[in-house]
Parts: structure tokens; C-alpha cells; sequence
């Protein structure tokens, strides 16, 4: 099966840093197979047996922890899922949207009903969330580094842990995965 694991705040600023041959290394040495990374942001790409996707990122969380003495989250989604993510996104079909000012985040957990229906996030003008499952969809016409609506908001409402990637890496990801 293919799992595309999305690494949650490496390689910002100076913080948590980790090269990709190293990253590339950990996920062969862990038994997995056609490693694949995709810019320094932490994307990884490869195959492995099925297996539950959070006893999956703990196994990597754990390694990554004994090898390098970070604490780093891990959200992994299947091609799959991935799949489905890039195709439902509520916003690509609008007019006037510009796909580069487009996001997702992705959500460790499903957020609980009662608390995304009563979410009172501030926004400016023109920006726009949607909730879908496990994923928040964003458009950012101000840019993503202006935004309010970031991880940490998120995360911080929805309960979860979460970690953001561009539209043009969401797809990249999804092209890397076939």
C-alpha cells in the first residue's frame, strides 16, 4: 500500500531541522519500501504493508525520536485518501479563486461535530475555510504568511494535531504517489 506521510513542523525557520537523505534513510531502515521525499518541508512517500495509519506514525514518530531526539507529529494519508482530498476540494471549482492561494490542512482527527459547528475563527475579507472529514480546506488571497487561519488556530479549536501544505505540494504529492 502507499502512504504519503506529511511531517508536522520540520525545517522552519532553524527549528527541528532534518535533512531528506537522513529522513529517506529512517523509512528504509524501518522496512519500507520505494522511499520517496519530496521538498525540505518533510513530505515522504512510500510503500508499505496495510497497516493502521497512527500505529504507523507512531512507529516513525518513535524512530525519528531515538535517532535524531526530536519530538515530531506525523499525519499519514493512503494514495488513496490523498486521492480524494485533491479531487474534493470545494474550492478549486469557483470562479475567481487562485489555486495558488489555496491550502490544505490536514487534520490528524475527524474534529467533533458540535465543536465545527459552533467554530468562531476571525477571518478578513475574502478568506475561506471548509471542514471536509479530516481536512481544512483554505483560500488565502492575502497569502498563507498574513493569515489568521493557520495550523496553530486549528489546532487549537479543532482539538487536534495538524500540519499545512500548499495546493501545488498537496498535488505534487498526489502525482509522486502513482
Amino acid at each position: 500500500m502507499r502512504y504519503i506521510a506529511l511531517l508536522r513542523g520540520i525545517n522552519v525557520s532553524s527549528q527541528k531541522r532534518v535533512k531528506m537523505a537522513d529522513l529517506k534513510e529512517i523509512f528504509e531502515s524501518l522496512g519500507f519500501e520505494d522511499v520517496r521525499t519530496y521538498v525540505q518541508s518533510g513530505n515522504v512517500i512510500f510503500d508499505y504493508e496495510r497497516i493502521d495509519t497512527e500505529k504507523l506514525a507512531s512507529y516513525i514518530e518513535n524512530k525519528i525520536s531515538q535517532i535524531f531526539g526530536l519530538s515530531i507529529n506525523i499525519i499519514i494519508r493512503t494514495k488513496e485518501e490523498l486521492e480524494d482530498i485533491v479531487n474534493n476540494n470545494p474550492f478549486v471549482a469557483e470562479a475567481n479563486i487562485e489555486t495558488d492561494k489555496l491550502h490544505v490542512i490536514f487534520l490528524l482527527d475527524v474534529p467533533d461535530p458540535k465543536v465545527t459547528s459552533l467554530l468562531d475563527i476571525k477571518k478578513d475579507k475574502n478568506e475561506e475555510f471548509k471542514i471536509v472529514c479530516r481536512e481544512v480546506y483554505l483560500y488565502c488571497p492575502n497569502g498563507y504568511g498574513r493569515t489568521k487561519l493557520n495550523n496553530a488556530i486549528f489546532e487549537r479549536k479543532l482539538h487536534t494535531t495538524a500540519t499545512t501544505r500548499n495546493w501545488k505540494t498537496t498535488n505534487k504529492l498526489l502525482e509522486l504517489s502513482k
